[in-house]
């Protein structure tokens, strides 16, 4: 891989002018002066941060939120910061107790909080660790103004304790929520019943595959698991609980976009059809940082306090953090840049991730297999998505109208000379009667799913024989070359069948080469060899277009339009439309 400077890594990396990309080096220095001058911007960030408290807090609380939490923990860092202009402020006192009583009075006689969902112990541990924040914070703050506030939190956390000591979860990453909660608590107020309850769950044992996914593979859940992990090793002594999260903090880092956003497309939970980006991950990276001495963990932290919304969404919690944790006040070691030009194929989901420089691929190819659409699934129809600096390809689908079975799925990535091939056959066969011996005199038969997966009815359709089986081969191959892209489509089988190909480009950009589709907004089509997408300074040219029907809307498939839903996302979208078979070259970069 080739060598480079921090400042080039970091000009790279955030795709930003060189002015604005030099103004975080300043923090680079592995010097106390450089630390304290970070620290005091955190203070001054949980300053701004309490003086819109204050005014918030002058109405009536009027709905339970997780948010609660964090306003009492950065409450508390002010009044227990010697830096900031409310140390030891007695305003503060009456909006923390109202705060924490607000949350006495909504809490279960079981200890829970009907916080998302019903008396839910793991939607309690999440507000847990923010109040567990702000105890730790005041218990050493002797002070008679205080003992209320601290009294009241020690009832509520106390009371929430017994129900995660004896409470459910729901998901994977819940158990260690609740341990994570559980290990504050007893951090707090010591209690063998909770160590014991944690041991419970980790006895299932933390799972992470071999290139550190989780079970969820999920970048919102993810990086909640890093937390809870970081939180139970560092209070429960137990550091062999910091491997899982080394090897997940390794991995995210392929999945980090120039501009802080995350590759979700193998996800199992709602993150596979959102935008997310690394800022959660700060204090996970910044703790290991420190922790291990690790050069690249440190780059990467610098790197997120330059990603867009830092200083709005990060910054303000992070001084009731610095205060319940010292090492977080630590100095970074000295920053060492990871490679920004690699190809990474990610065998376990099928995923790929290119990068050169600030110029990215994405090529996805399935997982979970067979295709279900279901929560704890993956099922993203998004195979590929191309960056290039401002210019962003959100993603590219396939749709064919054989049988209505939708949006092209991969049935995994096979690579070859430098070639990735997605691949994916449909049989959609029609049925014979029934054997005799599967006959009911009621006529009342199993109801199932069809065997191409497309419905279910009270057919039994496992034991029916088959025939007019009709079928459908796609096949993509896609070849990169120094940040540019070579797809090569073919459809063959069934003849005459509709395909669609969809790109959809970051909503904003300016379009040039394109025909507008009549009758629809941000629709086109490719006038000539050639289409461009420019956003800010970036440029992505893209082509041969190819259009040969009109069928740009409902590609979902059977599996969504059965229920009135729709995948279309906000956007800049182009179609190649074709019929079967066909063979079409396309070029992008």
């Amino acid at each position: 891989m080739k060598d480079i400077t921090r400042k080039t890594f970091l000009y790279q990396l955030t795709g930003l002018s060189a002015a604005v990309a030099l103004s975080p080096l300043i923090a680079w220095k592995a010097d106390q002066q450089a630390d304290d001058e970070f620290y005091q911007k955190v203070v001054e960030a949980n300053t701004r941060e309490v003086a819109k408290l204050l005014q918030t807090f002058a109405s009536d609380i009027t709905e339970l939120r997780r948010r609660l939490g964090f306003d009492l923990a950065n409450l508390a860092a002010a009044f227990s910061e010697p830096s900031s202009p409310y140390y030891r402020k007695t305003e503060l006192v009456p909006v923390m107790d109202k705060i924490i009583r607000f949350l006495v009075a909504k809490q279960q006689d079981d200890g829970t909080l009907d916080l998302g969902n019903l008396a839910s112990p793991p939607d309690t541990a999440f507000i847990l660790e923010p109040l567990c924040t702000a105890a730790t914070i005041l218990k050493t703050a002797d002070l008679p103004a205080l003992v209320e506030v601290k009294a009241q939190l020690k009832q509520f956390i106390l009371k929430a304790g017994e129900a995660l000591r004896t409470g459910g979860i729901h998901t994977p990453n819940h158990r260690w929520v609740v341990s994570a909660a559980l290990a504050k608590i007893n951090a707090l107020f010591p209690n063998p019943g909770y160590v014991r309850r944690i041991d419970e769950w980790l006895s299932e044992r933390v799972f992470i595959d071999k290139e550190g996914h989780y079970l969820e593979r999920s970048m919102i859940y993810s990086e909640v698991i890093d937390r809870c992990l970081i939180t139970m090793a560092h209070l429960l002594k137990r550091p062999q609980l910091l491997e899982p999260v080394r090897r997940n903090l390794q991995m995210t880092y392929f999945y980090l976009e120039p501009n802080g956003d995350l590759v979700t497309n193998d996800s199992r939970r709602q993150d596979q059809y959102m935008t997310v980006n690394c800022l959660p991950y700060y204090l996970d990276y910044r703790y290991m940082a420190i922790q291990d001495t690790n050069p690249e963990f440190a780059t990467i932290t610098r790197y997120i306090e330059t990603v867009k919304g830092f200083d709005e969404r990060t910054g303000p919690d992070l001084l009731a953090y610095f205060l319940e944790t010292p090492l977080y006040r630590k100095s970074l070691p000295t920053p060492k840049a990871p490679s920004i030009n690699f190809e990474k194929f990610f065998q376990e989901t099928n995923l790929v991730r290119i990068r050169r420089n600030h110029t990215t691929t994405t090529i996805f190819g399935g997982t979970d297999f067979p295709f279900i659409v279901a929560s704890g699934r993956s099922a993203s129809p998004n195979f590929f998505a191309f960056r290039k600096g401002e210019a962003i390809l959100n993603y590219m689908r396939l749709s064919t109208s054989f049988f209505n079975t939708g949006y092209f799925h991969s049935q995994g990535i096979t690579y070859n000379q430098g070639e990735y091939v997605l691949h994916q056959k449909i049989d959609a066969p029609y049925y014979q009667p029934l054997p005799n011996k599967y006959k009911l005199a009621t006529g009342d038969y199993k109801h199932s799913p069809s065997t191409d997966g497309r419905f279910w009815n009270k057919m039994d359709f496992g034991h029916r024989p088959q025939s007019n089986i009709k079928t459908i081969e796609t096949r993509i191959a896609i070849r990169e070359t120094n940040g540019a892209n070579e797809l090569r489509f073919s459809a063959k089988g069934a003849a005459g069948v509709q395909v669609t190909i969809e790109l959809c480009f970051k909503a904003g950009g300016q379009v040039s080469g394109l025909k507008k589709i009549v009758d629809t907004a941000d629709n086109y089509s490719i006038d000539g060899e050639s289409g461009q997408y420019t956003y800010g300074k970036d440029t992505i040219q893209f082509g041969p277009g190819l259009f040969t029907h009109k069928k740009i809307s409902g590609l979902e498939g059977e599996v969504y339009s059965s229920h009135f839903g729709s995948l279309k996302t906000e956007g800049i979208h182009v179609y190649l439309t074709a019929v079967t078979p066909f063979e079409h070259t396309f070029r992008i970069g």
